[in-house]
């Protein structure tokens, strides 16, 4: 077993950077469905597993072999295939899949642009993908923070352009941690909502500053997503 570095999502860690790793986990559930799906840079291999529950077929594809080789181990199914791979050459022929899930993933290498060409290729005509990174302004620069495996973090107009180039259809969904929830909600809603604390004060979502961008993506029209919460509690209810 690694030392966790807070990089990946681990079964025996349980806190704020795993509820938010869970909740991206849990919004694919309505596109996975009995769908072929490549989980990009899967790590230990449990958001494989998760998918697995509901996709026909899916691929666990990491740059690690330390971690495909436990990964293996760890989530054995018929439907779940784990895979030595990276970002730049993923290992699967050409229209193999309908959905790709990538998730805090782009911004540890700066190959982004190659990326997106092998998404495009492995998809199929009317695949999606599903895509999140850290908001380069909100997670970095106004919390004076370097995160130490992060090579090129995005601004979010960066990643915004990058997927728009390549795909015809696309929802930026904003994510953040707040008072023991997830909140995830359509980038154009952020301005107006409002939330309220134990002590019944209100404020406004625009002071919450999201520090994870979401990205659904296809060149077909798709399902889009609702606003959705995530309490932590709520997590060890529903086999998450």
């Amino acid at each position: 077993m690694k030392n966790w570095t807070g990089e990946r999502l681990e079964t025996f860690i349980y806190n704020r950077v795993a509820i938010e790793h869970l909740h991206r986990y849990a919004i694919t559930n309505t596109y996975v469905k009995d769908k072929i799906v490549l989980d990009i840079a899967s790590g230990e291999g449990y958001g494989t597993s998760l998918i697995s529950k509901h996709a026909s077929f899916v691929y666990g594809v990491d740059i690690d072999k330390e971690s495909i080789a436990l990964a293996k181990l760890k989530y054995k199914a018929e439907n779940i295939e784990f895979l030595e791979g990276s970002t730049s050459n993923i290992p699967l022929a050409d229209n193999s899949v309908d959905v790709v899930v990538s998730f805090e993933t782009i911004e540890h290498h700066d190959e982004h642009e190659k990326m997106m060409l092998e998404i495009k290729r492995i998809l199929k005509s009317e695949g999606i993908l599903i895509i999140s990174t850290p908001d380069k302004l909100h997670y970095s620069e106004l919390r004076d923070i370097a995160n130490e495996f992060h090579v090129k973090e995005l601004y979010k107009n960066e990643f915004t352009s990058l997927v728009s180039n390549y795909f015809n259809n696309f929802q930026l969904l904003s994510q953040t941690y707040n008072n023991g929830s997830s909140i995830i909600q359509d980038d154009n809603t952020v301005e107006n909502s409002n939330y309220f604390y134990g002590n019944y004060t209100m404020i406004n979502r625009r002071t919450i500053n999201p520090m994870f961008l979401i990205a659904i993506a296809s060149d077909f029209v798709f399902e889009e997503q609702n606003i959705s919460f995530l309490m932590g509690e709520i997590l060890l209810k529903m086999n998450y």
